[in-house]
């Protein structure tokens, strides 16, 4: 959440009190704290938020979950060479295997 009073985070700080949820913040004028975040927040906001008009939140879950699911399975990332999520994962996983000792060399 911005440090900044806006009327959303009033709302959010409100439904957070009433559903016992605290908020962590910032700390003013150190925005990367958040990078992470912020960057998923701008994501969202201009694939999801500004390119639909939903009429319940049912629509925007469904949408989401669609967009959720190519990010992960689909979409390549710069950070992983070009390849989505769970395509490094596959890549990069290392085979569980039995492994045995035998006491006599082989020949």
């Amino acid at each position: 959440m911005d440090n900044v009073p806006e009327f959303v985070a009033k709302l959010a700080q409100s439904w957070s009190e009433a559903n016992a949820v605290e908020f962590k913040y910032i700390q003013p004028g150190k925005p990367t704290q958040n990078a992470y975040i912020e960057r998923f927040n701008k994501t969202y906001r201009q694939c999801i938020l500004e390119a639909y008009l939903f009429d319940s939140i049912d629509e925007v879950r469904e949408v989401t979950q669609g967009w959720v699911d190519d990010y992960n399975s689909t979409r390549p990332h710069d950070a992983l060479g070009g390849m989505s999520p769970k395509m490094y994962r596959e890549k990069n996983e290392q085979p569980i295997g039995i492994r045995c000792a035998s006491a006599t060399p082989n020949r």
